[in-house]
Formats: structure tokens, sequence, C-alpha cells
């Protein structure tokens, strides 16, 4: 293998992996801040250093539409979209995974209206979490590049054909300029077979996609899709696996940091685990038993990789970047429901912050520590805490 170190920004870093993927049709629908990405892949395509179809759609519903309708007659199909052009697309998502069509798209992650605002959080994601996708968080930019390459495999697997949503921070990571290593295109190539949907929309061998369901045949077709996601890890786990064999880069669907023997762990999801870790050894050096849990593997849930990380502690401290009005906070519920068969489950608080792109520094993430243990303290953890807002 030949792996090129260059610096560059991580939202080109996808583009770059999508361009050695050799992927067929891109559709897209420019918004903020992914617009670079598909920027950058126009300009390949007109240029012809990628032999691709690039069509400019009217609409985010309609490039989601097109990627579909590519994949279904056995094209490599990718889309970028973010925020409010990802909620425009739902109707579609939720097709895409019931066709059982291999696309992938990439997210970078900001908030929804309103107020409108073009920054980061995990709002637009967190709505799409049951469109049947499985989606993967990237922390910066070189896990966007892995993960974007680790994508098509596992979704263009013969046993999972689901489409693949690798989401990675606005602004905080897809505008960041990084160095990265690169794979080259013989690499690749090894290590990504040829897409071959079994099957695909043929004249001569004609086959229904997106029939009708009755009442009493519904049910069944919603249980075959969440095996099939569910069954999916077996794949996710095996690309991981493999891929972590050709670079060093070894990707889990729970990841531990300082972890052992901590009394407290934080879970995090995203770019702000990188300021978390910061704190978590700056308060161990301090000699507090604290340790960091992050997740990276949102669809399928991990519930046994996360009840493993968090089952020996005693308190848990969960930040979600999106809030659910009205209700629990999406990953923090989760993982709730995944510790509550455990005989001695570690408290639990729930705390929202850095949402629309508000910063949380290393020394905010002790203090959101210590807020959440304050708060376990008094005993009173079912409401989630609001970290940073001024009231």
């Amino acid at each position: 293998m030949t792996a090129k170190r260059i610096g560059i920004e991580s939202s080109l870093a996808v583009a770059e992996a999508v361009k050695l993927a050799n992927v067929d049709v891109i559709a897209a629908y420019p918004i903020t801040p992914q617009t670079h990405i598909v920027e950058s892949l126009a300009e390949m395509v007109a240029n012809g250093v990628l032999d691709a179809e690039y069509i400019p759609v009217e609409s985010e519903h309609s490039a989601m539409s097109s990627c579909l309708g590519a994949s279904a007659v056995g094209a490599r199909a990718f889309t970028a979209t973010a925020s409010q052009g990802l909620i425009l697309m739902h109707e579609v998502l939720l097709v895409a995974a019931s066709l059982r069509l291999p696309v992938v798209m990439a997210v970078t992650n900001r908030a929804l209206s309103g107020p409108l605002n073009i920054w980061g959080d995990h709002s637009d994601v967190m709505i799409a979490r049951d469109a049947g996708w499985i989606q993967i968080f990237a922390e910066n930019g070189q896990q966007a590049f892995d993960q974007t390459l680790c994508a098509f495999r596992i979704a263009e697997h013969q046993d999972v054909l689901l489409p693949v949503i690798i989401n990675f921070d606005g602004f905080h990571v897809s505008h960041v300029i990084e160095p990265m290593h690169f794979l080259d295109q013989k690499t690749v190539d090894e290590f990504l077979p040829p897409y071959r949907h079994p099957h695909a929309l043929d004249p001569d061998k004609p086959v229904t996609m997106g029939g009708f369901a009755m009442p009493n045949l519904y049910t069944e077709g919603r249980k075959s899709l969440d095996t099939a996601l569910r069954e999916s890890k077996k794949v996710i786990l095996d690309t991981w696996k493999q891929y972590g064999d050709i670079t060093g880069r070894y990707y889990k669907p729970v990841e531990k940091y300082q972890a052992e023997n901590a009394d407290t762990l934080l879970v995090t999801v995203g770019s702000y685990s990188e300021n978390a870790m910061d704190a978590i050894d700056k308060m161990q050096a301090e000699g507090k038993k604290v340790g960091l849990v992050r997740l990276r593997l949102w669809r399928p849930f991990p519930y046994k990789e996360i009840t493993e990380a968090l089952s020996g502690a005693t308190n848990v401290i969960v930040l979600d970047r999106a809030i659910s009005l009205g209700g629990p906070a999406p990953v923090c519920s989760e993982i709730r429901a995944a510790l509550y068969s455990l005989k001695d489950r570690p408290q639990v608080v729930s705390i929202v912050g850095g949402l629309g792109g508000r910063d949380i520094s290393p020394a905010d993430f002790e203090k959101l520590i210590a807020t959440g243990l304050d708060k376990i303290k008094s005993g009173d953890t079912a409401e989630t805490i609001m970290f940073g807002v001024r009231e």
C-alpha cells in the first residue's frame, strides 16, 4: 500500500475518497456546509479526472431520487447534504432503505431551523435516525475519508445492500484543513469490489421494486428491513477490520479513551470528542477517575458494545448535540434503554450542548462533567440539562 500524506480540507478529502471509489453517478444540490464536497466532484467530472455522471438537480429530494434510479440499475451512486437539505430528502431516504439500494451519502451535520443557523450540531441526522440507513460518525477529516471508502464496501456487500450515511460535523470538520493519509488507486480497487446489485432493473429480466403492501404484508416488510439493518453489523465489523489491516487505522462501534478504572464515563459523538479528550487528560492528571466513551456506529445501534463499555462505571454522563423538543435527548435515551436490564446499572445523566455550532472547550467539558456529577448527587437525573444556556 502507498499512503500519501497531504494537508487538505476535510470536505475535499471526502470528494477524493469518492473519486477513488470510482463512483458512477453523483446527484446533489448545494447547501452549506457540504457544498465543497460536490463542487470538487463536479470539477473532477468536468475536467475528465473522474469518469462519472454528475447530475445538478433542483433540490435534495431530486438528488436522492436520482441516486435511487442510478443505484437501481446497477450504478455506484453518491450524494451529500446537510440540515434542511436532509429533511427535504427525507421522504426518499425511507424509500432508499426499503428498496435495499446501497447509496452512500455524506452529511455535514448542521443545525435545523429555526432560528436559521448554518453551523454544526446533530439535529439533522437525529431526525433521520429511523430511516433505515446505516449511520456512522467521523470525528475528523481522516476518519471521514476512511469511513467514506468503507461505506461503499459495506453498503454494496451482498449480505447488506443498504444505504449508508457518513456523518461529520459541519465547519468543525468539513472546513478544517488536516494532515491526512490517502490510499493509492490500486489499494482501493483491491479493497472495494465492483458494485453488483443482484436484482438490478433490466428490461430483459423485469423485477418489481417498491411494490404496494396491504396490512397483511406491511409488518413483514418492515421486520425484514429491521433484520437486515441489525445484521449488517457483522459486515461493518469485518470491513473495519480489513480496512485496519491495510491502513493501521482500526475502527469500532464504540471506542474508549482513558476509560479503564474510571468511575465516571462521559459519552460523546462526533468531533467534540477530541476536545473532551483534552479535558479527560487534565482531570486524570489531577487524580480524578474519569474516562471517555465515543459512539461511532449510530445505526444499527451497538447495544452489546455500549453496555460492555459502560457497565463498570458508577456514573455516566451523555452529551447530545441535538435536542428532542419535549422529550428525552436521543443518544442518552438509547443508552439508558441499553443499560436498563443491568442489575447494577450506572446512574445516567443527560446533557444537551453544543447546539448551532456553539463551542465546548476542554475547560467547558470539565464544567460539563462537574455539572453532571452534581445532578447525580442530587438524585434527580430524570430531566435533561441544557449546558451553557443563558437564562
